[in-house]
């Protein structure tokens, strides 16, 4: 199989070898950045207790990672194409790698937290290059292939996460969730730099203005939303207050709207796409499932290890359900995609998903056996399933083909900004709810120590606070589920015009505009 010769638009001469050995080899960087986003939540009250941190510090250290990885991914695409997707992705994986030690190195929350803010730089840089690889190297007969992989490694990674979070913190320490990436990083480096071809590059402009108003409108709202309620929603010094910032966050990212409908070159978030229906209601869903996904993890995790006692790795094994169910129906659900109606699918999804987690919380009490914890994790393992395949088909099945990569930017990024918020604002809501069940407890006093468990007059607060914490993302997903119940029913006919749909002639393709 060539890689280029297929792939007029790439313009590069022929190469004489499988492009598979060069999307494994990125797909290695990929998975362990997957990894660290759902890493750290396991080993929350160990950090908690090495570091000397509370509830709020310590979401920080996720928060900062999923802020710093969010904002640029809408122009890192763009400095792939402008420089070369290889050097991008090494790049991005050297950063990652290097951070990810300084990470397992810091002794302090504040360092922990910068050296995070690296790590999601480098992620940020590495993510788009191997959806641009796999879509310049490809022929189209074998993409969906690859894009199966690519995707599938999202699914595994739910899976190894959580589970290697868990033994490594039970074992060498939580500093060793970091220290891991050190020589997978060092392989993932030597592979990419032997097997992944270099591609012509394209000249861009680059919105820089975009992406400063961006990431400070955004840095702006998270801080507020999620240090309100250390400031008892008020001042913080000065005449900065909560409600300054939130407001002030707002209008920058309002400011950057304009921005975006004024620039004519290339503004860096394409408004024009917004025009197909399909898309607009997608990337509301995929902003509260990113939301969900991520504010679920913190209190469900807290709650196994401090109040049942769990260790890290038996809390982890909470998740496992979930995973291995949503990979055995993937398959499935991958069939279904192109013959159902979207809103059946994600509407049963998103729905399936919202129902799992109000049901968690009616049963996270002290006393509750493991097996009642598994039953809703497994329902939402088969909400999980019925998601994210479909959702990200519906999102570009009816753009244009020259805005489907733009589309996937988009589409990406606005996942990863309803992580940032999820992360905000469920650090805001459990502190609120421990405010209120437990006004004597001291600061940090029963929360540190991963495993012990909580003396009894602690326990049954403690654990009512995060019950009522993870009903913000079954709430959450209640709008996804609006969104989805909106979706129209995509131009394409059948799973064979799908290809051509995209290519050709979709009603809104003559509708929503990239540039």
């Amino acid at each position: 199989m060539t890689v280029n010769d297929q792939v007029a638009t790439s313009g590069t001469p022929a190469v004489e070898r499988s492009p598979w050995p060069a999307l494994w080899a990125m797909v290695l960087g990929f998975f362990m950045i997957l990894v660290d986003t759902t890493i750290v939540s396991v080993a929350t009250p160990a950090i908690m207790e090495g570091l000397d941190t509370d509830v709020n510090g310590v979401v920080w250290v996720t928060s900062a990672y999923l802020l710093a990885y969010a904002v640029p991914l809408l122009i890192t695409g763009r400095l792939g194409d402008r420089f070369g997707p290889k050097n991008l992705y090494l790049i991005g994986l050297a950063v990652f790698t290097l951070a990810s030690l300084w990470c397992g190195l810091t002794d302090s929350i504040g360092g922990l937290v910068a050296a995070r803010i690296v790590q999601g730089l480098g992620a940020s840089m590495l993510t788009p290059q191997t959806m641009a690889v796999i879509t310049r190297t490809f022929p189209a007969a074998s993409r969906g292939s690859a894009m199966a992989l690519w995707g599938a490694t999202a699914g595994v990674a739910i899976l190894v996460g959580p589970v290697l979070g868990g033994v490594l913190t039970d074992g060498p320490g939580w500093e060793w969730i970091f220290f891991i990436n050190v020589p997978v990083g060092i392989v993932g480096l030597v592979l990419a730099w032997r097997l992944v071809p270099r591609l012509e590059t394209h000249s861009h402009s680059f919105d820089w203005l975009g992406v400063g108003l961006s990431a400070v409108g955004m840095f702006l709202l998270v801080f507020g939303v999620q240090e309100g309620e250390t400031y008892d929603w008020g001042t913080i010094t000065g005449v900065i207050s909560v409600p300054l910032l939130i407001g002030a966050g707002l209008i920058m990212l309002a400011v950057f709207l304009w921005w975006q409908r004024r620039n004519t070159s290339e503004p860096l978030l394409p408004l024009g796409l917004f025009a197909d229906r399909n898309f607009s209601l997608a990337n509301v869903a995929i902003t509260t499932i990113g939301f969900a996904f991520t504010a679920m993890g913190f209190p469900l995790m807290l709650f196994a290890q401090v109040v049942l006692g769990f260790s890290p790795t038996r809390a982890a094994l909470l998740l496992v359900p979930m995973a291995i169910v949503s990979i055995v129906l993937a398959p499935l659900v991958g069939k279904l995609t192109d013959r159902m109606h979207p809103r059946q699918l994600v509407g049963f999804g998103v729905a399936t998903s919202s129902v799992s987690l109000f049901w968690l919380s009616r049963i996270m009490t002290p006393d509750t056996a493991t097996w009642q914890l598994l039953l809703p994790m497994t329902l939402m393992g088969v909400g999980s399933a019925c998601m994210w395949a479909p959702l990200g088909a519906t999102a570009t099945r009816n753009l244009p083909l020259r805005a489907a990569g733009a589309g996937a930017g988009v589409y990406n990024t606005t996942r990863q900004v309803g992580a940032v918020f999820g992360s905000a604002a469920i650090a805001a809501l459990m502190e609120n709810r421990l405010a209120a069940h437990l006004p004597g407890m001291p600061e940090g006093g029963g929360l540190q120590g991963a495993g012990a468990k909580l003396p009894p007059q602690f326990a049954d607060g403690f654990g009512q606070a995060m019950s009522q914490a993870i009903v913000l993302p079954a709430a959450v997903l209640l709008i996804g589920v609006v969104a989805a119940v909106l979706f129209e029913r995509p131009s394409h006919q059948g799973a064979g015009a799908t290809a051509a749909t995209g290519a050709t002639g979709a009603p809104a393709a003559t509708r929503a505009t990239a540039e």
